[in-house]
């Protein structure tokens, strides 16, 4: 199929192109002139649509003959404003879906978030399933926002358009230089990491790359996924500061012992969260600290993976084959001197 892949010159992005190469799909690609694409002009055969999700006119060309779109692209850091997290989440993924429905696409892969379903106050939470619902008050404007634009993907569900929602958790391995564990293994190799959970096991479900991109590409083609999130992870949970600790030990670094008072901790997120609603900050200068990031790092939570395994066969790669997949691309770039000069703030 002619499939069309926005987010394509970011991290996941980029391996939902190879997912869906694999799968014999001719692709396109939704970028700007101005991104790193340099891994897709590697990639045979890519098709390159230049623009932007707020720019219509580029939007209705980009969908032009296409068969499916993965919506892969968005505002996913905790910098920005609540408008510029609405315009690029919510109303971004509104004016795509409508150009491709316009233009005669039949399915829409939308890539969502767990922390769609992250509330403010949630505790540790155990083996969640898709009948989870939406929280009352979210953590962060992200949430708010990637949990708007999954309802309107799904609310547009009929049967000449299929729409499905994917929730892959903590997106990991090669190629990423700006997600949750590069950032982490980076400073944990710099001795700069404090022991935030005070040690206590931090269990989590995260999804290797290539098992979140090649949902998306079997999400292109399953029948009976029409209007439905799933949540899609790695298999069994792991906990996460060991995963981190074994990781840096790998390349000579020492798992963090030093540790602050969680009252502290949770002051200051809270204080961050209040300054940084100021737009001057909030449009310009990430948040040293965040009550999302300290829940991300701090509770566990881990999912039913079910139903993804029975409509998509998810996932493909142990957590095992993973490591030593991230572990062998770091050296290949390298190493961790290389990585860590790497990886963005």
């Amino acid at each position: 199929m002619k499939a069309l892949i926005t987010g394509a010159s970011g991290f996941l992005g980029s391996h939902i192109v190879d997912a869906c190469v694999r799968a014999g799909d001719e692709v396109r690609v939704l970028v700007r002139r101005r991104s790193d694409l340099s891994h897709l002009r590697t990639v045979p055969s890519v098709e390159f649509a230049y623009g932007d999700l707020r720019d219509a006119a580029s939007l209705r060309a980009a969908v032009t003959g296409v068969d499916v779109v993965h919506h892969s692209a968005a505002r996913a850091t905790d910098q920005g404003t609540r408008a510029q997290f609405w315009d690029e989440n919510v109303l971004g993924t509104r004016r795509l879906m409508a150009a491709a429905r316009a233009a005669g696409a039949r399915r829409f892969v939308f890539v969502s978030s767990p922390s769609a379903l992250m509330g403010l106050n949630d505790g540790d939470r155990f083996n969640l399933d898709e009948t989870i619902p939406y929280p009352a008050r979210h953590l962060n404007s992200y949430s708010e926002t990637k949990a708007a634009a999954e309802r309107l993907v799904l609310a547009a569900n009929r049967p000449d358009f299929t729409t499905v929602a994917l929730r892959p958790r903590a997106v990991w391995g090669p190629r990423d230089h700006a997600g949750f564990m590069p950032r982490l293994l980076a400073k944990m190799l710099a001795g700069s990491l404090p022991d935030l959970p005070a040690g206590k096991p931090v269990y989590a479900s995260l999804c290797y790359c290539d098992n979140a991109a090649e949902a998306c590409a079997r999400a292109a083609r399953a029948d009976g996924v029409g209007g439905r999130p799933y949540f899609v992870c790695d298999g069994p949970p792991v906990d996460l500061w060991s995963v981190l600790a074994d990781l840096a030990r790998r390349f000579g670094g020492t798992p963090p012992t030093r540790r602050v008072p969680r009252t502290v901790l949770n002051s200051a997120a809270f204080a961050a969260d209040m300054l940084w609603k100021l737009p001057p900050l909030a449009r310009h200068v990430p948040p040293p600290i965040s009550r999302y990031t300290l829940a991300l790092l701090t509770r566990s939570t881990t999912y039913d993976i079910s139903a993804a395994r029975r409509d998509l066969g998810a996932p493909w790669v142990d957590h095992e084959t993973g490591m030593a997949r991230l572990t062998s691309w770091i050296d290949g770039i390298g190493g961790a001197e290389v990585f860590v000069r790497k990886v963005k703030p």
